[in-house]
């Protein structure tokens, strides 16, 4: 007899995202299903979860997954995302973590109306200065109090690694001939972006309806990764130019640095609560206490 594996489960019966589980990355698996579970064939043998308990799964490197598989995670309203080595690329995403779309109309209503979405960008320049006032102060000149911010802290890292400081400029036609210190910003960046984006289309939001930048399909995705360079991938790509030269694939070093730099799922958690918090959505916290099953490699 044919196994038709568990009945399609109604949306009523499904658990609330605060009871999921949150996010599971996999790589080097194969992923099948076993009724109402998936099964994860690693080569350190087989673990089998309960996909309905799943917020997000992120697909790595190295992952094959099952159409039945897909089937399952799509009946049980799990999102699945196909990114880089420990998340630090985004490639492709099959629907959002909730049936709801009620993230996705909040953004829509706040980006629509032009005093919401100037409060918004405000929240935004306000993460960055805390404790100082900007609610009288117009787009342009809370982007002139971004540039020289951004641009101190050029100053302040490479004076603190001892590195020569040039314009930053990046030509994606000619990576190579960039300086080492803006080659390791721009693969440090890329990786931000890569998290930024699979967490903003995990939980249905738009990733072109920006506050700050506007007209790309990425605009919400570079708003919300400005809020963490200037702690994150600006030091961290200093760090990067100062101990290494432009014989070295720069590119390749500033990606697997940016994956350690934030493995522990701490900042996937940060951005899940200020992407809230900016939306003033408070009900249904995602809980993200990041899961990894890694290769027996590692």
């Amino acid at each position: 007899m044919k196994n038709i594996g568990a009945k399609k489960t109604e949306l009523n019966e499904l658990p609330r995202i605060s009871d999921r589980a949150s996010f599971l990355y996999v790589d080097h698996a194969k992923i099948s299903r076993s009724d109402s579970a998936i099964t994860i064939h690693k080569a350190e043998g087989i673990i089998k979860v309960p996909v309905a308990m799943l917020g997000v799964l992120l697909l790595g490197p190295g992952t094959d997954i099952s159409h039945r598989a897909v089937e399952l995670i799509g009946d049980a309203g799990t999102s699945m995302v196909w990114v880089g080595e420990r998340g630090v690329r985004h490639y492709a995403h099959g629907r959002a973590l909730s049936h709801s779309t009620r993230f996705l109309e909040k953004q829509a209503r706040l980006f629509a109306n032009r005093n919401s979405r100037l409060k918004v960008a405000r929240k935004m320049y306000a993460m960055r200065f805390p404790g100082e006032d900007f609610s009288k102060l117009t787009m342009q000149q809370l982007r002139g109090r971004e540039g020289a911010r951004v641009r101190s802290t050029y100053r302040k890292y490479a004076k603190e690694y001892k590195v020569a400081r040039d314009k930053r400029e990046y030509d994606i036609d000619n990576f190579e001939e960039g300086s080492v210190a803006n080659q390791a910003l721009s693969a440090t960046n890329q990786a931000l972006y890569g998290i930024v984006y699979s967490i903003i289309v995990a939980l249905g939001m738009s990733a072109g309806l920006g506050f700050i930048h506007t007209g790309h399909d990425l605009s919400f995705v570079y708003d919300i990764a400005d809020l963490y360079k200037a702690e994150i991938t600006i030091p961290l790509s200093f760090e990067i130019a100062s101990q290494y030269d432009k014989i070295d694939d720069i590119g390749r070093i500033s990606r697997l640095a940016m994956r350690d730099k934030i493995a522990d799922g701490k900042l996937a958690q940060r951005i899940v609560k200020d992407l809230q918090d900016l939306i003033e959505i408070k009900e249904d916290r995602v809980d993200l206490d990041i899961l990894h099953l890694w290769d027996d490699k590692e």
